[in-house]
């Protein structure tokens, strides 16, 4: 069978893995050698102050198992560093490339990064929808317009499913077209400019063979994923967050695996993946949240007081809530925070300590190994109650009572805040109220052993709620 085109390049950026993936197979169904090639893009890396950022090191060993399993096809993935703008037509000239195929990315500078190269290069290049199960206008209002509120956008995507299914890309079959070849060894991570940090320490699990690992232990989970999810201390969620944010596993392979059953887990997981798809619709049909603006624009006129003092004592936790300082270590140690905590730690830095919603959400994206622009963007505007289908702005969770309420026996406060170990689980939600109690025989010292609270949730609350008010706003 004759193929359109001797040789292709498939340029790899999200979307780090062989099987189920849009834009290999379709470059594998019309090529006769395929040539894989993924490049450290040096725009986005010279922006990254941290020379141990977790996300490098991820891509970094991820990288390395796709090259061993091309090796043992007797191929090869071709590893740069530079701008892609200058590398992709270099390749294409060094392999006599005839197509170029990659995976869509929705953020604004791989949009513009896109179009750039694709005017540039005087061959096809093709572009497919990959990250996502549903993208950009493909899920409309009756009137033609996109979603801005989730239930309806949800109810639609799940009819959408069920009427199309879910598509399955077999790479598998066709790994013969992999061109033949040899590059050079993998660069280090010493070249690219940053260092190892704790990933195998942390047992983070690495490439496709690391995500499938966690599907696999997920699924022996899944149905109690909805009572379990909410509780930091307990082994609820998936934790393939990182591998859906680089491609090590395919989303449409987590759908599949949702859609397994009718049961109020798989259900709850379906939903939340359909919350990502949401939250990407709305990077592609409201761009102007790239450039840092709320989604409701009436809430940019707030006059945050952006307290600098209070805002490194959030990012050290160090401000005397137990719950919020547990969830920053969990975050500045690991690299990863549970989901219910980003909740309740970004209500508490907008509606406690009166700070810009965006200083976190840049906290976040300096610091999360599974940092995605779409869902920290869309998580943190939900919990400012500037965003789209957010958070009712009049409704502030209350940093005691989500403690209480989610890590009911101070598990999770205890593992990452070892001072308040001798606190029992009635003291350690407020140790302040606790000490004024009993401050004789109290197990530690404030001030001293852990801070006191460097706010009133009472007082803070109304200041909140006079922030808000945009009738107040001058």
């Amino acid at each position: 069978m004759n193929k359109l085109y001797k040789s292709s390049l498939v340029w790899l950026r999200r979307d780090l893995r062989i099987y189920d993936n849009a834009a290999l197979y379709h470059a594998l169904e019309s090529s006769e050698q395929v040539f894989p090639v993924f490049i450290f893009d040096s725009e986005i890396l010279n922006r990254l102050e941290n020379k141990k950022d977790r996300r490098v090191e991820f891509i970094w060993e991820s990288l390395n198992e796709l090259k061993k399993n091309l090796n043992q096809l007797d191929s090869d993935i071709i590893v740069r560093l530079g701008n892609p703008i200058e590398v992709i037509p270099k390749l294409c000239k060094k392999f006599s490339i005839d197509a170029v195929f990659c995976n869509k990315d929705y953020e604004a500078y791989a949009v513009n990064r896109d179009e750039n190269i694709k005017k540039a290069l005087k061959i096809d290049f093709f572009s497919y929808k990959d990250q996502v199960i549903f993208e950009e206008k493909e899920i409309l209002t009756g009137a033609g317009k996109p979603y801005t509120v989730f239930s309806p956008y949800r109810n639609n995507h799940v009819k959408k499913i069920e009427f199309e299914g879910i598509t399955q890309f077999d790479c598998e079959s066709n790994k013969h077209g992999f061109a033949k070849f040899n590059d050079d060894p993998m660069i280090s991570l010493e070249a690219l400019g940053f260092y190892r940090t704790n990933l195998k320490e942390l047992n983070i699990k690495t490439g496709s063979s690391g995500g499938i690992e966690l599907i696999e232990d997920f699924e022996n989970r899944i149905q109690d994923y909805k009572l379990k999810r909410d509780f930091p201390a307990v082994k609820g969620v998936s934790y393939l967050s990182v591998h859906n944010r680089f491609g090590t596993v395919s989303i449409r392979h987590l759908a599949r695996v949702a859609l397994k059953s009718k049961s109020q887990g798989h259900f709850t997981w379906l939903n939340e993946l359909i919350w990502r798809d949401f939250y990407f619709q709305i990077l592609s049909n409201f761009p102007y949240v790239n450039e840092g603006k709320s989604f409701k624009s009436q809430f940019d006129l707030i006059k945050f007081e952006n307290n600098r003092a209070h805002f490194e004592a959030w990012k050290k936790g160090e401000t005397g809530f137990p719950i919020i300082d547990a969830a920053m270590h969990q975050l500045n140690q690991t690299g990863f925070m549970h989901n219910r905590l980003r909740m309740i730690v970004a209500s508490f830095l907008v509606k406690d300590l009166l700070i810009d919603w965006r200083w976190g959400e840049k906290y976040f994206a300096d610091n999360l190994i599974d940092f995605d622009f779409a869902a920290n963007n869309g998580g943190w505007q939900w919990a400012a109650s500037t965003g789209c289908d957010a958070q009712p702005w009049f409704r502030i969770f209350n940093p005691i009572l989500q403690s209480e309420k989610f890590d009911p026996e101070g598990k999770f406060i205890k593992k990452y805040l070892p001072s308040l170990e001798p606190l029992n689980k009635k003291q350690i939600h407020a140790p302040w109220v606790a000490f004024e109690k009993e401050p004789l025989s109290f197990p530690i010292l404030l001030g001293k052993d852990y801070p006191n609270p460097i706010v009133s949730h009472k007082d803070q609350r109304e200041k909140a709620l006079k922030m808000y008010d945009l009738k107040n706003v001058a």
